[in-house]
This record gives structure tokens, C-alpha cells and sequence, in this order.
């Protein structure tokens, strides 16, 4: 059985605390839903929110009418006359979510109506949208409290609904109240109920169910789940894109999507490029570590047949398998990322090797594999590898009002460099500089996808800055520095960097 995916990170997911798309951003993203991750569809604003969420429902629609699914668009509105369905009209989108009152607990104390008068309303929007032609799917707010409180309710309206055009009911846990076993339950009585009926299951976060829920709402029968990337959304957020589709694929072995899993995990970076919420790094399936063994242990299981492997098979998710480096690592972890480099060292070497990095971990300091070769170079005493870029000195200087400049002297393959250059700040100034030194060498630096600064709490001005900054030339590195000054860690970083890829 085919379960549909509506992905709502564009209109729920947006309503994070302090979180707007631009227009280019949201074009970029539902794009990246329908023809990559391959969505059944996707729900992108609500409707009279503004010129620009106007704006950007017009791009999305023209560039899915183009490409033949403006059917797979859809925008939230409202029993709010013809305001609603004209403002979707405009926005050149054909499909709207109704949103209605699913407990009589909001018809009654929101809306103050009866729900004679309630149901009056929704039927005069969906008959105006049908005159329009603009499809229909009735979402049911508060549906979960609905189903609890006041049944005879529920029933009363899906009663007198469902003989009008209305493609689908969308069922919320709109505060996320619901526990497995109850999302079991009144899941299984719609649809025991209305087995005509097309029903999705909208879920929220807030007791950390909201993929057990939707997990459940397909055992019951619902042919539809609402997702967000990263598990955006109010509160605690909506039930996340990445999870509920390895649990489908892995635990539900009757049913499909259509989502191509491959990627998660770039569409779950881009949304937090864009969003700039970090994702937990122990989120499942898009997390930084959830494919890192730490433990020894483990890494040693896995080099004697795998041991510590599960379905999640990090290359499903166009990911790859880590061993993290520690005071918790052993000699197969060591081994691990040193076959990774290319580095093939003697048992006694090893030891060593393995025994400096416990030390570093005892001291807090984080490990990244592309810290190896500095750590065997200092350890063995080797010249393993060699310092072919030496920064001889830099100035920069930052003044109000003025851009800052830095100037940049530096020594690659024994040939000296110096180059000048403004920056919208004191580290990206000295990137510009750097950038004209290897554009005179015809060379290319990596791209900067990432850049993280971890400073000690607790108001200690003396301590170490960390700065970890993520590149990509044909695969993503890392290189760290350490240093009392930020903009100093960094570029110690960035020579790190330059260092590696001149051993190439």
C-alpha cells in the first residue's frame, strides 16, 4: 500500500519562533521536495499572510505548472468567506487545506458558534473554491482533543462533509497530546467508521511521539503523514521528514513511499542552511554522529564482521560511516581513520599514536581525522607530512564603519606571497586575500560549508577558542584551530587546511 508524504516545512515547519524563508529560498527548497526528495506534495504558506508569502506561492506555482504538478501545491486556508479562496486564486496555486474546527471546544469558545453555524461556513468556502476550481482537503484543527471531548462532534461534521468535494480529511494532533496506543485507537474508528474516506495523519512533537503516532496512524489504516524536515514546526515541532521515512521503510514492510531516502540528508543541510537551526547531532538518520561508532569496541566488532550494524545503513542516506576519535577509542578505531587517509603505520607507532589522542580527549579537546597526519607528524617525529605552506605573518584591521582589511604574507612550496583585501569581516578579509594568492596559482581552495566556534563557558577570557570549520573539494573535511582569539583559531584552521590539500 502507497502512503502519501504532504511535507508542510514551508508552512508549519515555518512557524518555528523566529524563522522566515525568503522567496528564493522557498522556491529552492520546494523544489528540492518534489524533484529530489520526491514528496507526494507539498504545503507552502498559509493564505493572506503577506505580499511576500504571496510572492513566493506565485514563483512555486509557475515553476510547478511549468513542470506538470501544481496539482502536488497546496496552501492552508480559511472559513473566512472568499478571502481565502481569492488569495489562492491570485497566488496561481489550485489545491487548499481547509482549515476547520475539529473539537467542539473550539467552535464554541474561539469561534463562538454553534457547529450548525461552524459546518455553514466551511460549506460555503469549499462550494465558492469548487466554483473557482480549486480542490479541497478539510483539515480537521484540534482533531486529537475532538476525538477525545466530543465525538458525536467529529462525526456530526465529517457526517455532512463528505458528500461534497472534498479530496481528503486532514486529521492534526494539533498539541501533540496523543500516545501511540490512543492514535491507534481513534485512528482505527475513522477509518473503521469512513472506509471511503481518505485520511492523513498530522502529527506534533511535544511528548516526542509524533513518529510513534504516525507509525500508528498507518497501522490503523490512514493512507496519508504529514512531515517537516528536521522536525520543524510549532512548539516542539512536527513529525520530522527523515524518521517517519526509515521507519516506514524499515518497519512497515507492507506499505511504501515514493520519497527517495538518498536525499534526506542533503534536503535536512539545506534546511538548516537556510533555517539556521542547527540539527541535534544524535538526530536520527541526518545527525552528525548517528553513523559514528566512539566506543573501541565497537569499531573493532565491526572490522571482525560488522557487529554493530543495523538496517540504517549510512549509504542509504548518501551518508558514510565514522569512528570518531576520543579517549574512548581503541587501536581499530585509530586504524579506521587512518586507513581512511592512507596511513599505514607499525604497531608501535600505532600505540603511540592512539595513546596522544586519549590525552587530548581527556583534555576536552575534539579529534578530527584530518587532525591525523599533524598528530603522527608530532608524535613520530616524521616529517609525514610536510609543511608546504607556512604562514609567515598577517595583519588585519577592523574600524567602525570601515570594512575590515587584512593583509596576508605567505610562504607556499618555498615561494613567498603577500596579498591585501576588504571583507564583510576581519576572517572572511583575510579568506579574500588568500583566495587572489591561489587565483595567481590557477588553484582552487575548497568551499566553506561550515564553520563552528566553541568557546568555554563560564566567562574564563583566558581559555582556548575552538574553531571547526567544514570543507568540501570532492569530499567533506574538517580542520581545527585552536587559539585565545577567534579570528586566530580560524585561520590556523584554514592553514591546516591548505596543508592537506597541497599534499595531493
Amino acid at each position: 500500500m502507497k502512503i502519501e508524504i504532504m511535507d508542510t516545512t514551508l508552512r508549519d515547519g515555518e512557524q518555528t519562533p523566529g524563522l522566515a524563508y525568503t522567496q528564493h529560498e522557498k522556491l529552492t527548497v520546494a523544489k528540492a521536495l518534489l524533484e529530489d526528495v520526491k514528496v507526494d506534495r507539498i504545503e507552502v504558506a498559509s493564505a493572506n499572510v503577506s505580499k511576500g508569502e504571496l510572492a513566493s506561492v506565485q514563483a512555486i506555482s509557475s515553476m510547478c505548472q511549468k513542470r506538470g504538478c501544481l496539482d502536488k501545491v497546496e496552501v492552508l486556508g480559511f472559513t473566512d468567506g472568499t478571502r481565502s479562496v481569492d488569495w489562492i486564486v491570485s497566488s496561481g496555486a489550485r489545491v487548499m487545506n481547509l482549515l476547520c474546527k475539529g473539537s467542539l471546544n473550539h467552535v464554541t469558545n474561539q469561534l463562538r458558534k454553534t457547529p450548525e453555524q461552524h459546518l455553514e461556513d466551511i460549506k460555503f468556502v469549499i462550494n465558492y473554491a469548487t466554483e473557482k476550481n480549486i480542490a479541497v482537503n478539510v483539515y480537521l484543527e484540534d482533531w486529537s482533543n475532538g476525538i477525545m471531548n466530543s465525538p458525536d462532534y467529529v462525526f456530526f461534521l465529517i457526517d455532512n462533509l463528505k458528500e461534497l468535494p472534498v479530496m481528503r480529511f486532514m486529521l492534526p494532533d494539533t498539541l501533540g497530546i496523543l500516545n501511540p496506543s490512543q492514535t491507534y485507537e481513534y485512528c482505527s474508528k475513522m477509518v473503521e467508521k469512513y472506509p471511503e474516506i481518505k485520511f492523513d495523519f498530522h502529527g506534533h512533537n511535544d511528548y516526542d511521539m509524533a513518529v510513534a503516532n504516525s507509525y500508528m496512524a498507518i497501522k490503523a489504516g490512514f493512507s496519508g503523514i504529514h512531515t517537516a524536515v528536521n522536525g520543524l514546526g510549532e512548539r516542539a515541532g512536527n513529525t520530522p521528514l527523515s524518521s517517519i521515512i526509515g521507519v516506514i521503510n524499515d518497519h512497515l514492510s507492507s506499505f511504501e513511499t515514493g520519497v527517495d531516502e538518498s536525499n534526506l540528508n542533503s534536503i535536512s543541510k539545506l534546511i538548516e542552511a537556510f533555517s539556521g537551526i542547527r540539527i541535534p547531532v544524535n538526530k536520527p538518520i541526518i545527525g552528525e554522529n548517528v553513523f559514528t561508532q566512539t566506543c573501541g569496541v565497537h569499531a573493532d566488532g565491526d572490522k571482525k564482521g560488522n557487529l554493530y550494524y543495523n538496517k540504517l545503513i549510512p549509504e542509504r542516506f548518501g551518508r558514510l560511516r565514522k569512528y570518531a576519535l576520543g579517549k574512548t577509542s581503541g587501536k581499530a578505531s585509530i586504524l579506521k581513520n587512518l586507513e581512511e587517509l592512507g596511513i599505514f603505520l607499525e604497531n608501535d607507532a600505532i600505540a603511540r599514536v592512539t595513546q596522544r589522542i586519549v590525552e587530548l580527549g581527556d583534555k576536552k579537546e575534539s579529534i578530527t581525522t584530518e587532525d591525523l597526519p599533524f598528530i603522527v607528524s608530532d608524535v613520530l617525529k616524521t616529517d609525514y607530512l610536510t609543511e608546504k605552506v607556512k604562514l609567515i605573518n598577517y595583519y588585519i584591521c577592523h574600524a567602525q564603519n570601515l570594512s575590515p582589511v587584512a593583509t596576508l604574507k605567505i610562504e607556499i612550496d618555498n615561494v613567498v606571497y603577500e596579498e591585501t583585501a576588504t571583507g564583510d569581516g576581519q576572517y572572511d578579509a583575510f579568506m579574500k586575500a588568500l583566495s587572489k594568492i591561489y587565483t595567481q596559482l590557477g588553484k582552487t581552495l575548497p568551499t566553506l560549508v561550515d564553520y563552528i566556534v566553541t568557546i568555554p563557558p563560564g566567562g574564563k577570557t583566558n581559555a582556548l577558542v575552538e574553531t571547526v570549520i567544514t570543507w568540501f573539494k570532492d569530499k567533506e573535511f574538517k580542520t581545527r584551530g585552536l587559539d585565545s582569539d577567534q579570528t586566530a583559531s580560524s585561520i590556523k584552521a584554514t592553514i591546516k587546511m591548505l596543508n592537506l590539500i597541497e599534499q595531493d
